[in-house]
């Protein structure tokens, strides 16, 4: 596999707490790989890495095969990073915030024009290119900073939770978008804390405490959960939870309305019958189902911890 970027045991740390421990993750060509993990698990502090906006403690980041310490001048102008926080310019209009960032990378003239006409057409904010940043949407705003990130048609594209706090319909445009931007050739790097996007994409990592627990295709990713899992259509109260994680060889997990209940693969659920009806549950409301993404990085999760 072409791997277009290559993160080498890169270790991160912020006075005594580790960002980042002997990480390392290889980025497919042309393809979108997602980052997964809760807040402080590290997805930030590696964008910011990649991008040399912070430095590592050890460790390489190879880019094209180019190494990023001693060539990120080079490397720069074929980077589009579009961090968590809104950065753009609240005062200015969409095409004044276009204009700005176009020019930071000597984009001007008849460039510009056709640029932006190229980004007003898969982002459809022409119709607001008179409007100011701080009065758009949550979504439009997302699609304004990764029109910027894309001014410069750059190679690879980094992307920290872009849809976080986005409505459903702007999160799937927004994905759609990426799809796009994929067919193209671009290779994308994309943190997100929602599951259905990391089935969009073509590789997943899933990291926690600054530390990788698996990487892989979101299907290779849902085949790594170990046991049989089960699903209670009953009301997930965290008492019911407690008392059902209370009779040995049960974990029992909230998931959504109801819960998530799994056991050893070689075990049998008939063996907890009696246990489970003494809490005054219906054991046949329990029914087996697939482990999905989520159930993969909880049990992952919940090992490292």
């Amino acid at each position: 596999m072409n791997n277009a970027l290559q993160i080498n045991d890169v270790s991160r740390r912020y006075g005594s707490i580790a960002a980042l421990t002997d990480f390392s993750l290889d980025l497919p060509t042309g393809q979108i790989t997602a980052l997964v993990g809760p807040d402080g698990a590290g997805k930030t502090t590696l964008m910011r890495l990649i991008c040399n906006l912070i430095d590592m403690d050890k460790g390489e980041i190879l880019i094209g095969g180019r190494n990023m310490s001693d060539r990120f001048d080079e490397i720069k102008p074929e980077l589009g990073y579009m961090p968590q926080v809104f950065s753009l310019y609240p005062d200015l209009s969409v095409e004044e915030n276009l204009r700005f960032y176009a020019g930071i990378f000597d984009v001007y003239g008849e460039a510009f024009e056709k640029r932006a006409e190229e980004l007003y057409r898969f982002s459809n904010l022409k119709p607001f290119r008179g409007r100011r940043a701080q009065a758009l949407s949550g979504g439009m705003k997302q699609k304004l900073a990764l029109s910027c990130a894309l001014m410069h048609d750059p190679k690879f594209l980094f992307l920290d939770e872009p849809t976080t706090g986005v409505d459903p319909l702007s999160r799937r445009q927004f994905w759609e978008i990426l799809l796009n931007l994929r067919n193209e050739g671009v290779t994308i790097l994309v943190s997100t804390p929602y599951m259905d996007e990391v089935a969009r994409a073509d590789r997943a990592c899933f990291i926690f405490g600054g530390k990788k627990l698996a990487e892989g295709t979101p299907d290779e990713l849902r085949h790594l959960f170990e046991g049989r899992l089960y699903y209670l259509d009953v009301e997930p109260a965290s008492t019911l939870v407690e008392k059902l994680n209370n009779i040995e060889g049960i974990t029992a997990r909230r998931f959504g309305a109801g819960l998530h209940l799994s056991i050893d693969r070689d075990d049998d659920i008939e063996h907890y019958r009696a246990g489970i009806e003494r809490l005054g549950l219906d054991f046949n409301a329990i029914n087996p189902i697939e482990a999905d993404l989520e159930d993969c990085f909880i049990q992952l999760m919940e090992r490292l911890s």
